[in-house]
């Protein structure tokens, strides 16, 4: 090499993440169709899978999202079900068994609270999630379920995710409610207060960043705990 050359730096191994999210978009009730090419409830949760990244420091953390072959629920059939559980497959494929956190919305929420006792899943953070009465909770014990609603979401009810929570708590689940306030069914209101608080809860609940310290407590609340003690606002990150 000639003594005025300078040598390229050798690139340093890419780390291998050390966990995951999989995120879930919405959906409506019932539609077979498949999601359409523009598939906007899944770009709703682009700016999610962002601050998700940031707040976890970038390539230690996988993030991925589900594709759904069909648009919605559709009853009994429940149609996103088999399609989180494909992409959940396809993560220890690709990654091995490493933690993941579910991250989902409305109809992407009811999955994934529907799915967290796949043996990979450790934490589940639900976005206005869809918890209709009589949803099982079973699946929930023994993992943190942090569940995010908007006081004017007038499409999925917020005192659903309440009544939900608390019968997971009952079942052994740790949960925590974050009530939203002014937030709607699209976290457009107050939508860096969602992806902001969204982040540090999933990246803390991976273990990444400290937990915000309501959500903490919260989660360390006995299984017969009043329920309204697992309820927290967000005045503070007005």
């Amino acid at each position: 090499m000639h003594p005025h050359e300078t040598k390229e730096p050798t690139p340093l191994p890419h780390p291998h993440p050390t966990a995951a999210a999989l995120l879930l978009h919405g959906g409506r009730a019932d539609a077979l169709e498949p999601p359409s090419p523009l598939n906007l409830p899944g770009r709703r949760l682009t700016p999610f899978a962002r601050a998700l990244s940031r707040a976890a420091g970038g390539s230690r953390l996988a993030v991925r999202t589900a594709v759904y072959r069909h648009r919605g629920w559709n009853g009994a059939r429940a149609d996103p079900l088999p399609d989180a559980l494909r992409a959940l497959d396809e993560l220890s494929a690709e990654l091995g068994p490493v933690p993941v956190a579910l991250l989902g919305h409305s109809m992407g929420g009811r999955a994934a609270l529907r799915i967290a006792g796949h043996p990979q899943v450790l934490a589940v953070v639900g976005l206005a999630p869809w918890c209709p009465p009589g949803e099982p909770v079973e699946q929930l014990a023994d993992r943190d379920v942090v569940l995010l609603h908007g006081d004017r979401d007038r499409t999925t009810s917020p005192r659903d995710t309440r009544d939900l929570a608390a019968r997971a708590r009952r079942a052994g689940a740790r949960t925590c409610v974050v009530n939203i306030e002014g937030g709607d069914h699209a976290m457009l209101r107050r939508a860096r207060t969602w992806h902001t608080l969204t982040a540090k809860v999933t990246a803390g609940l991976l273990g990444f960043v400290p937990l915000p310290p309501e959500v903490d407590t919260a989660l360390r609340l006995p299984p017969d705990a009043d329920p309204a003690d697992g309820v927290i606002g967000t005045d503070r990150y007005r």
